[in-house]
């Protein structure tokens, strides 16, 4: 049996995007589910650059390690290999829509599907300061639990 993929997107996949990969991966293998996981971007903007600093300190401070990151932006074939590929913000979701090849815009959440009582955005966390990056750990934390809970049942 195959073990579920999933793709995380943010704009330029360097503080949002890779945050909510180094915790699947983290929390996953700590409860013993098999997940295939990576991020990626809307925009080419970051191409090739390392995540954030501030993002890195954050998950370290909460002792997360994050892996080795390339910024990347979502290919075509990102539709095919990934069963669940969740956008941040209601923006993502309606690009990765249109972006989708036939029959796979089914595959396209957003990050607070998987809360709760919650809606609406993840914050984009750049333009702020440490707050900022907490605030958006904290959120993207949730949805990943969320998300996580859901990898459980399937």
């Amino acid at each position: 049996m195959r073990k579920p993929s999933v793709l995380f997107i943010c704009t330029g996949n360097i503080c949002r995007s890779p945050t909510a990969h180094a915790l699947l991966a983290h929390k996953a293998r700590l409860a013993g589910v098999a997940v295939e996981v990576d991020s990626a971007a809307i925009s080419d903007e970051e191409h090739g650059n390392p995540a954030d600093p501030r993002a890195v300190a954050e998950a370290r401070r909460r002792g997360i390690e994050m892996h080795a990151h390339c910024a990347r932006q979502v290919r075509a074939d990102d539709f095919e290999r990934f069963d669940w590929i969740v956008g941040m913000t209601a923006h993502h979701g309606a690009a990765l829509r249109r972006l989708a090849p036939s029959g796979t815009a089914g595959r396209v959440y957003l990050l607070t599907d998987f809360v709760d009582g919650l809606s609406g955005d993840v914050p984009d966390p750049w333009y702020g300061g440490r707050q900022a990056f907490i605030e958006a750990f904290d959120l993207i934390e949730r949805g990943v639990d969320g998300l996580l809970e859901r990898l459980r049942k399937a």
